[in-house]
């Protein structure tokens, strides 16, 4: 009996034990098809973010490419500018609002022979003329260009730095293909600019690049910081590279591109002057620094020709202090006068009807001045006309801005006309130029005053006079020509940015990246 009872017990024990087993075994097979579920699901998820990946990167190649095919690739001031160097046509400009696309060109890579520092002087169009120079020059020497430091110590006393008018991530993504530039030096070279152990110069005027080659180049290389601490004319207008002067335009037409806010307030001012039909932008060239500076004072009473004197004399900077005002008058340097302006314009057979923006400061002797002016082109206005105070207050005491908006006004106008051929004037005329030849009367003062004065001493009949005017202007109309080189009196020539002729005849591949060496 007790072996029945055991037998029955080692059974039971059997039994046990492969149920154990089978239990086992199904928790196994249990785990492993959860394994192998999970194992699919993670690589379902990462077939989907892969798919989405790649799907993301073929739409934003699409997308650059489309843009770039568009032409959308250069600065836009107004709605939508002629790609440069591609054919140009006059802005078509809707005024709508406008959001800049911005693709990015490929880095150009190379060896960085130091880093160039500088200081601009003089106001805005003086200043933007140098920045061209400055990155053609930084392009040729393969150095790394600081953003350049805005005048704020000039007569203007404008405290406003690059960004505040110009688009600096702009500035510095669309060259990147040519040249390096930085906001700012690296700490450890900053340290050393700021505790003023850097080598600090003025370049000479109108130097070829072959100066800042065999000059320029080696002291960077050997202090790895140069400052340049004036800009104004120190590259020559001709005799450059070709490859050279065409950067020369692309920074200027391309990388230049003014900020939002002020681009945003050119189109309003543009909008409103064209609901009234065309218009024409008078550089009125008559503000108290102009004539102080020049010493002319055609038209002023004896207390203003004290008071112009006495500045003068106060700004150590304008080296001229003893001038004859009738004499330069008569060689064509002074500034035309409102009254002289008037009459030119009637001569010139411009209609009377026609809008006048006056892109200026405030005239030197105010209404009194004005009145003759006012009196042949009675539709007079100015951007403080145009604009509540609202929309100027972030302008004031900013001079280089309200000159900006001045500019883009500039551009847009059926016809430019400046009475002084000053910075803004020269450079405006070359971008008109590039905008398709735009209508800009460039007037010869030094016929214009003997006409003038044989007119209103009654030499000459007015038909005669208006005659004369419109012969002399026949062809300074801003229309095509080459530009007069006087290489042993730079000064007398011709500017590089007044006619730009090397960047006016495009060709196929001009929108290909400068190779300059």
């Amino acid at each position: 009996m007790c072996k029945v009872e055991n037998r029955n017990n080692n059974n039971k024990r059997k039994r046990f034990v492969i149920g154990a087993m089978g239990l086992r075994k199904l928790g196994e097979m249990r785990v492993e098809k959860l394994r192998d579920f999970r194992m699919k699901v993670r690589e379902s998820k990462m077939k989907m973010v892969l798919i989405r990946a790649v799907s993301t990167v073929l739409l934003w190649t699409c997308l650059v490419q489309l843009t770039a095919l568009g032409g959308s690739w250069g600065p836009r001031v107004l709605k939508g500018w002629p790609s440069c160097f591609g054919e140009s046509t006059a802005l078509d400009v809707k005024l709508v609002s406008h959001v800049h696309t911005r693709v990015v060109p490929h880095k150009r890579v190379y060896k960085n022979n130091g880093y160039l520092v500088v200081s601009c002087n003089g106001g805005l169009n003086q200043m933007r003329s140098a920045i061209c120079d400055m990155v053609a020059i930084a392009r040729y020497l393969n150095v790394t260009l600081i953003v350049p430091e805005l005048d704020k110590t000039s007569f203007w006393a404008d405290p406003s730095d690059f960004e505040d008018i110009f688009d600096v991530d702009h500035f510095i993504t669309s060259l990147r293909n040519e040249v390096r530039i930085l906001k700012r030096l690296p700490p450890r070279l900053k340290k050393r600019v700021e505790l003023g152990i850097v080598h600090t110069m003025p370049p000479v005027s109108w130097s070829d690049i072959s100066y800042y080659h065999n000059q320029i180049l080696p002291l960077i290389q050997k202090y790895k910081v140069v400052h340049l601490n004036r800009t104004d004319a120190r590259l020559a207008n001709n005799g450059q590279p070709l490859e050279l002067q065409k950067l020369r335009c692309r920074v200027n037409f391309r990388a230049l591109r003014f900020t939002n806010q002020i681009e945003e307030l050119g189109r309003r001012v543009v909008k409103l002057l064209r609901q009234n039909g065309p218009f024409l932008v008078l550089h009125l060239r008559y503000e108290m620094d102009m004539l102080a500076f020049s010493g002319c004072t055609q038209g002023c009473n004896a207390e203003e020709v004290e008071e112009l004197t006495r500045m003068r004399y106060a700004y150590p900077w304008w080296k001229e202090k003893i001038i004859n005002s009738d004499l330069k008058r008569k060689d064509g340097l002074c500034p035309l006068t409102p009254e002289e302006t008037a009459l030119t314009l009637r001569a010139l057979d411009i209609d009377r009807d026609i809008q006048i923006y006056i892109a200026a400061g405030e005239i030197y002797g105010g209404k009194r001045r004005m009145d003759s002016l006012a009196a042949a082109y009675p539709k007079l206005v100015r951007k403080e006309t145009l604009l509540g105070a609202a929309d100027l207050q972030f302008f004031q005491n900013h001079s280089s801005q309200m000159a900006a908006l001045d500019y883009l006004v500039s551009l847009e106008s059926d016809i430019f006309v400046p009475t002084y051929d000053g910075n803004m004037a020269k450079v405006v005329e070359g971008h008109r130029r590039f905008l398709g030849f735009k209508k800009t009367i460039i007037l010869d003062r030094r016929v214009l005053v003997e006409l003038i004065d044989k007119y209103t001493s009654g030499l000459l009949s007015w038909d005669d006079f208006s005659s004369a005017v419109k012969d002399t202007h026949a062809q300074r109309m801003g229309n095509p020509r080459k530009r007069l080189v006087i290489s042993d009196r730079p000064k007398e020539e011709d500017y590089f940015y007044a006619n730009p002729e090397e960047c006016l005849q495009a060709s196929d591949d001009d929108d290909e990246p400068v190779n300059i060496l």
